[in-house]
């Protein structure tokens, strides 16, 4: 609800805080004022001096150059001194009279005139002007013998004026001390500390320190007294660098925007800058620009950066260790000396390598160098909330080298270590790691290059007292700024050569403290930055030496984050509201700075103005900024100044008002409106308020115009087109970071009164962490209210809340509570009246501020909301339900979000309570919030209605449950179905019913899960009560049983069922594949076959183009669609579309241009549809159709060609003397020439052997009377002009009784004088292995193939290839070359082996069965 400031000592990054300057200061060390601008601005003393005088001796009063008139006002005046000239004169010569007397006193008074006239011209520009103080003339050192007086003065300037205090080597100087000592003097601005009889024990270091509420600047210088004998003494004391040597410039340098206060982190980096004007600007010649660390002179290296141009000086570390914490000084020669600027770096510890490990040491240093040790010294890190330190590692290396090599075994527990083992001559560099029970810290800055020789003389370590020194004494925190405090402390009774002092702060109610520095400050005072404003700290001092760190100092009394008190600055803006004639209603702008405390006095100072002398107006402080002064003489011309004071005192006066002329009002119109504030400025809008006139006019005031303008501008704009009738406006669409002035004109029925005073500039620009009011709702009380939390607040902040912008004050309707930096209000009855924009202004402040607009649905929302607070419920997670628990147990059961272990409740069932018993079982989970009861024997006469009653503490909840009807027959129906369950559940049963899987190859299983089975269990499958034996029987003691179904299709639909039993009971599972469950099956098919589809394959056949799509399994029944060019294919004598079990295919019948294009397979599995496509056109297309013309060629030869059908035997074996007819069908077309030939000799028809060819189909070759001659090799050549086939057959011939030569594989063991022609048989169906047929003959086409019911035994088919082109026309076989054509591969005639299967066996592919 509300941010929280993080303050610096907890941030991460390097930022540049913007504080109050409690550490900076500017010391302008000036030659002499020699500018033309100082001179026009301001006289010298010399010159004031001179013209008082000159004054004195003139016989009359002469008006002064301030009063001079114009010729109008010149006239008013001489008319009013005629009517008053005798009184006039009288006047003149009592101050005639007066002067002579008391010369001293003009002198003075004129002087003082005369320096505030001048004065008052610059501070009306400067004025609105914020300003820290700045030094114009600073502090000069001084060297003076004993016993004579020395005086140091210094200039000082600063917006509201600044307080100088005077130091003595850092005490106050206190004149009441030693009277007649010192004397303190502030004349025109010259402050000046006066030192009478100086003695050798004056020599110290003597500051002016300039104080306001926007910073502080300091001033040094240092006195020294000698002797007579002129032995001096000098004490050099101080942060700052001094001023050794002018170096002589003729640039005119003004530094601009000054680098601040600053953070860093170890390991970072951070830039200081500094702009300047300089003149002349030449690029050539930059100013001389030094920087210093702490007094000590910086030179470029590779850990400082400098550059001087481009009108700014600018310092940066790019790597950043505790060493660079320290005071950072700018020193810049000008030609009137030299300008400087100074401000702290704090460098904060990066963080650890290890939890809770220490920061890093810092200045490492080698001392007492000798040719082989070296002495290193270094100082401690600040322990805070870390373990305390064990001791420290000392690492070297050898210069050039990154190789480090701890030097001590142990840590050593002080701050120094001889370091032995050097090499004489080589140089190294040392590094220091603090070590404590949590880790090594980071290493620290390696020291400076040393070299290892035996030196005539080197810095040697000082000290020889040992142990840590005692703590620091008293602390004492005193108000330096609103974002810092002023730290000092006694220095320890026992210092023993001390490092310097580490000091630490902690909030007030917090245990945790921070260090407010990392290195060692050797001073005991110490200003502690980046603090919250209005948080309250304490704080704590640690003295340092090469031993560690001492005891802490006690702790400070807390103190709050504000800024000095002091009194506040002078008001301004005096105007006039109303002016009766003998009264004038005058009003004033408050200071712009209270001084720390609030403003609750105004003194108001009248004057005529034409005299010197000032009245009281009041003698009782006026807390108003409103005052009426009474008692005036109308038509004379009065001037005011006013005086603010507070806790401090009485701050100075304002600038005298502009003369106002006491004459009655008697327009129509209203007076001016007054006091105009801001509220609530963001980047682009603002809230503008004022008062009401206090001269209303001839009638009321009806309302108010609002002008406003650019700062810098007279050109205004009315913001409104009609008067408002409040007395504010919300001012929009403004310009971020744009300064704007705004006035007010009241209105009235007369016309339009005169304007307010212009307002005070008002930058566009939200406060940094401005937060909004929230709205809410108190979760404990269940109020509702209005907060917020300011960004910035002091001791004297109030918060004023208003409705409407009108102050609530004491309302009953609402309560204002203020704790810390928040502030709530509390409506105590809201309702409807509390609607409105509520405001709030923290005063006191730099214009915190905000509002908020309670509209009616927000407070309808939490009004519902603090009634649930107030009269709260129990949260449930889950209302009243019902479960069926095995056995058909029923429980009822709620879920509340959180119980306490108080809780009581109690169940209702048709409004009688029921408790814990018979039947019922009622409890409670405090962890989990449930409340339950379980129902054992749920019958109907539980219906009902079920309700449960809560009680927590306050908190009640109801929650019921109707149980009748359809619902309480579905619940009574499981509950039942779970009491079955559970007694089926006692004998063998099936976990899991059937269901179904899909393998990878696309097999469906149907599976079940079996339990409570053992060896003697039996189990079975069935299918439409047909029992299934599967190959491997199934296991029931695996605990699961599965059936598959191999090449799943639309023939497997039905039920299946699979039993379960032995004697212990018995289970049956259905599974009905039909409807849904076989679309479910089908779909998971495709989803398989689909993601392994391949790509489109072309294949081209004698009947046109194919198209191919291989996968693990297709069946007709898979959801696929062929497109061709986005468009369905229909299967149709052009377009066939089929498939096997293993592709689908579509096949383009007699293929023309037509059927070029892109081709689709698309197969839809339910969910996801598998894509494969194909483009058929362009050089694709031209390749297929060639090779389909080609096929087809071939096909319609093969078709025609010769060939024998049939008939002829492999082998014959005849005895001799008997005749021997071989016979075949031949078949061709056209009708083929047959020849036959004798072991490759053509056979003629002679009467011993007769070759007759019937009706071009039958051929035969009878050899009448066989002899042993006639066996040998016998073929038959059948062949027309597409191709023809050559059979072979082999005769044996053997004599009467001769044994039958022994038949070879195939042969008959007798042969068949006479061969009858077996008709042709169709071809059996290709199966998966292709095997040669033993009978089985090519269908010639067109007929029906019928299958031979005896075929011979001698007689086999003969395979053969077609030839692709035709044979040659001699019917002579070459020996060579038994087959027609080398390409066409025809197999060997059926006495020779041959692998290649027979022709009509193409397709490997079997067909689905």
């Amino acid at each position: 609800m509300a941010s929280k400031v993080i303050p610096w000592y907890k941030k991460k990054r390097v930022s540049h805080v913007q504080s109050d300057y409690a550490y900076h200061h500017t010391k302008h060390v000036v030659k002499q004022q020699q500018t033309e601008s100082r001179k026009s601005s301001s006289k010298s003393a010399i010159q004031v001096q001179a013209q008082a005088t000159a004054a004195m001796a003139e016989p009359a009063y002469t008006v002064p150059v301030f009063r001079q008139r114009s010729s109008e006002e010149t006239e008013e005046y001489q008319r009013v001194t005629t009517n008053v000239g005798k009184g006039l004169a009288v006047i003149q010569e009592e101050l005639h009279r007066m002067r002579m007397a008391t010369k001293a006193q003009v002198e003075s008074l004129e002087l003082q005139r005369e320096v505030r006239g001048m004065m008052s011209k610059r501070g009306d520009m400067l004025d609105e002007i914020p300003k820290m103080p700045d030094f114009l003339v600073a502090l000069r050192p001084h060297t003076v013998w004993e016993k004579t007086p020395v005086k140091l003065f210094c200039t000082v300037q600063g917006n509201p004026r600044p307080i100088v205090k005077w130091y003595k080597g850092g005490a106050p100087v206190d004149p009441l001390s030693a009277p007649g000592k010192y004397k303190i003097e502030n004349k025109y601005g010259v402050h000046s500390l006066i030192i009478s009889r100086c003695v050798v024990s004056d020599t110290a270091e003597y500051s002016a320190v300039a104080t306001n509420p926007h910073g502080t600047a300091t001033s040094k210088a240092a006195v020294t007294v000698k002797r007579a004998s002129g032995a001096g003494e000098s004490c050099h004391l101080g942060l700052v660098p001094h001023l050794t040597v002018i170096h002589p410039s003729k640039l005119e340098v003004s530094l601009l925007d000054r680098f601040s206060v600053s953070f860093g982190v170890e390991g970072g980096s951070i830039s200081l800058v500094c702009t300047m004007v300089v003149v002349p600007d030449l690029p050539n010649l930059p100013p001389l620009a030094q920087w210093y660390r702490d007094d000590k002179l910086l030179k470029p290296s590779n850990l400082v950066e400098m550059a001087v141009g481009g009108s700014a000086a600018r310092l940066t570390l790019p790597h950043l260790a505790k060493d660079d914490e320290g005071l950072y000084t700018l020193r810049i020669f000008t030609k009137d000396g030299t300008a400087e600027h100074s401000a702290y770096l704090f460098v904060s510890d990066a963080p650890p390598s290890a939890a809770g490990a220490p920061g890093a040491p810092m200045s490492v240093k080698a001392y007492d160098i000798n040719a082989d040790y070296v002495l290193v010294a270094w100082k401690p890190p600040n322990t805070v909330n870390e373990a305390p330190l064990t001791g420290y590692f000392v690492d070297r290396c050898e210069a050039g080298s990154d190789s480090w090599v701890q030097s001590n075994d142990a840590p050593v527990k002080v701050c120094k270590y001889p370091v032995h083992g050097l090499s004489t001559g080589r140089s190294y560099h040392f590094r220091v790691r603090a070590v404590n029970s949590a880790g090594i810290s980071r290493p620290s800055r390696k020291s400076d290059k040393v070299t290892a020789l035996d030196a005539a003389e080197s810095e040697r370590l000082q000290g020889t007292d040992e142990g840590v020194p005692s703590a620091p004494g008293q602390v004492v925190a005193t108000r330096n700024s609103k974002s810092s405090v002023f730290v000092q402390w006694d220095p320890p009774k026992q210092v023993k050569n001390l490092m310097g002092y580490y000091i630490d702060g902690r909030v007030v109610g917090s245990k945790e403290w921070f260090p407010c520095n990392h290195k060692p400050f050797k001073h005991n005072r110490f200003v502690v930055h980046g603090l919250i404003p209005g948080e309250t700290y304490v704080f704590r001092a640690q003295a340092a030496n090469v031993f560690g760190l001492s005891e802490e100092s006690q702790e400070s009394s807390p103190i709050a984050v504000e800024p000095a008190l002091a009194t506040p600055s002078s008001p301004f803006g005096i105007t006039m509201l109303s002016c009766d004639g003998a009264s004038m209603t005058v009003a004033w702008k408050s200071p712009k700075h209270c001084g720390g405390s609030k403003v609750n006095a105004y003194y108001i100072d009248k004057r005529n103005a034409d005299t010197l002398t000032w009245k009281e107006v009041n003698l009782v402080a006026v807390t108003e900024r409103l005052c009426t002064v009474d008692s005036l003489t109308e038509g004379i011309f009065y001037e005011f100044k006013v005086q603010a004071g507070n806790l401090a005192g009485v701050g100075v006066p304002s600038a005298p008002s502009a003369p106002m002329k006491c004459e009655a009002w008697t327009m129509e119109e209203p007076g001016p409106a007054y006091d105009l504030s801001f509220s609530e400025v963001r980047g682009h809008s603002l809230v503008i308020l004022w008062k009401a006139p206090v001269y209303t006019g001839a009638s009321a005031v009806s309302g108010y115009l609002v002008d406003m303008a650019k700062k810098g501008s007279s050109e205004f704009v009315t913001l409104t087109q009609e008067a408002v009738s409040h007395r504010y406006l919300q001012v929009s669409h403004l310009e971020e970071g744009q300064t704007y002035v705004f006035r007010v004109r009241a209105v009235n029925a007369n016309g339009v009164g005169k304007s307010s005073q212009v307002s005070e500039p008002v930058c566009a620009r939200a406060l940094p962490g401005a937060q909004e009011i929230v709205a809410n709702v108190d979760g404990d009380t269940g109020d509702i209210f209005l907060s917020l939390e300011a960004c910035e607040i002091c001791e004297t902040s109030k918060f004023v809340w208003s409705k409407n912008y009108k102050p609530i004050g004491d309302c009953p309707r609402v309560e204002v509570t203020t704790k810390g930096r928040t502030s709530r209000m509390t409506f105590t009855h809201p309702d409807k009246d509390d609607l409105g924009k509520y405001s709030v202004v923290v005063t006191d402040t730099d214009g915190v501020s905000a509002s908020h607009t309670l509209s009616e649905d927000a407070l309808n929302t939490m009004l519902e909301l603090s009634q649930a607070i107030r009269h709260p419920i129990v949260p449930l997670k889950h209302g009243l339900n019902y479960e069926i628990l095995e056995k058909g147990h029923v429980r009822f059961w709620l879920q509340a979000v959180k119980l306490s272990p108080s809780v009581s409740y109690r169940f209702i069932v048709n409004d009688k309570e029921v408790t814990s018993g018979e039947g019922h079982k009622i409890s409670h989970d405090v962890a989990t919030g449930i409340i339950q009861m379980t129902v054992d024997h749920f019958t109907r006469a539980n219906e009902g209605t079920y309700t449960v009653q809560i009680h927590d503490g306050k908190a009640k909840a109801q929650s019921s449950l109707v149980l009748v009807g359809d619902v309480f027959k579905a619940a009574l129906k499981e509950a039942e179905f779970q009491r079955k369950e559970h007694i089926r559940k006692q004998g063998p049963h099936f976990s899991e019913y059937l269901y179904f899987t899909v393998t990878e190859d696309c097999t469906v299983m149907l599976a079940c899960k079996v339990a409570n089975v053992k060896k003697e269990t039996t189990f079975h499958w069935y299918k439409e009560e047909e029992e299934i034996v599967p190959e491997t029987p199934p296991n029931v003691l695996s605990g699961a049983c599965a059936l598959p179904i191999a090449l799943f299709s639309r023939k497997d639909q039905g039920v299946f069922k699979a039993t379960l039993g032995d004697d212990r009971g018995k289970d049956t599972s259905l599974f009905d594949i039909s409807g849904q469950v076989f679309d479910d099956i089908i779909n998971a098919l495709a989803q398989n076959a689909g993601a392994s589809a391949s790509e489109l394959v072309m294949q081209c056949t004698p009947e046109g183009i194919r198209l191919q799509c291989y996968m693990n399994y297709y069946t007709e029944e898979m959801k696929t669609v062929w497109k061709h060019k986005e468009t369905k294919i229909a299967s149709s004598e052009k377009m066939r579309i089929g498939g096997t079990a293993e592709m689908a295919w579509m096949q383009i019948c007699d293929p023309s241009d037509k059927e070029k294009g892109h081709y689709t397979i698309e197969i839809s599995d339910g969910v996801q549809t598998h894509t494969r496509t194909f483009d058929l056109s362009g050089q694709a297309y031209t390749d297929a159709y060639e090779e389909y013309l080609r096929l087809k060629a071939a096909a319609f030869a093969e078709k025609n060609r010769g060939r024998v059908v049939g008939g002829l035997p492999d082998v014959v074996t005849i005895m001799e003397q008997k005749s021997l007819s071989l016979t075949c069908t031949v078949w061709g077309e056209p009708t083929p020439e047959v020849t036959w030939f004798k072991n490759e000799q053509e056979v003629c028809s002679t009467e011993h052997t007769k070759v007759t060819f019937d009706g071009g189909k039958f051929s035969s070759l009878i050899i009448n009377q066989v002899t042993p001659e006639d066996s040998g090799k016998y073929s038959i050549n059948v062949r027309n002009k597409y191709g023809g086939e050559f059979v072979e057959i082999t005769v044996s011939v053997y004599k009467h009784g001769e044994q039958i030569p022994e038949a070879k594989l195939g042969q008959p063991k007798s042969a068949t004088p006479a061969v009858t022609p077996v008709p042709p048989r169709s071809p059996a169906l290709p199966s998966k292995t292709p095997t040669p047929s033993k009978s089985q003959t090519p269908v010639p086409p067109g007929k029906t193939p019928t299958p031979a019911s005896t075929p011979a035994p001698s007689m086999r088919s003969q395979a053969s290839t077609p030839a692709s082109t035709p044979v040659p026309k001699s019917p002579t076989p070459t020996p060579k070359s038994p087959t027609p054509t080398p390409k066409s591969p025809t197999p060997n005639p059926r006495g020779v082996k041959s692998p290649t299967p027979p022709r009509f066996m193409k397709s490997p592919t079997p067909p689905r069965k």
